[in-house]
């Protein structure tokens, strides 16, 4: 494989800029075509070449969508359990009555109450990257038909919930 494309393993290096400011720098390996990087970024590497150079801008649609003010919830302070420590602008994994697990981050706090932020915290946002293709190869028929990465101990982040038809009971 000499280009990127739909089926293919591609290993990238990126810088990501948000408002001017660089917020990571990481290598990243995924599997093209199967949803599992931001879809802005996914089909700005169509096509790209190993060694290849690109930087792409991604509006806030094509990435985390846009801000919803109806994902900034007012909870009354007694729904937390007395011990629970609300610190503001910090990501907290929070449980809710049928169990379900969540994110949010405190952006007001009263005696009474608790104004609950759960939008994605790049919500909003336009994204720079700057990326470099490092590597691609083909994918393992077992991997297109999960729709993510395998490696020699298993699956790469194959849960029982979202693991794809055909996948073992040991890689999930």
């Amino acid at each position: 494989m000499d280009t990127i494309q739909n089926d293919t393993v591609v290993q990238i290096a990126y810088n990501l800029t948000v408002e001017g400011e660089e917020v990571e720098s990481n290598l990243l390996e995924y599997l093209q075509g199967h949803g599992n990087i931001i879809p802005g970024l996914e089909t700005a590497l169509l096509g790209l070449q190993e060694g290849e150079r690109k930087h792409v801008v991604v509006a806030a649609e094509q990435a985390y969508g846009a801000f919803d003010p109806a994902l900034v919830l007012n909870v009354n302070r007694s729904s937390f359990p007395d011990d629970f420590e609300i610190h503001l602008g910090q990501p907290m994994n929070l449980r809710d009555a049928s169990g379900n697990v969540f994110q949010a981050v405190a952006t007001a706090l009263s005696e009474d109450s608790v104004e609950l932020d759960m939008n994605h915290p790049m919500a909003g946002k336009v994204l720079e990257f700057q990326v470099t293709v490092l590597s691609i190869r083909p994918a393992s028929e077992e991997e297109i038909a999960h729709g993510h990465l395998h490696y020699a101990n298993g699956c790469a982040g194959c849960s029982s919930d979202d693991c794809g038809p055909g996948c073992d009971p040991g890689c999930c």
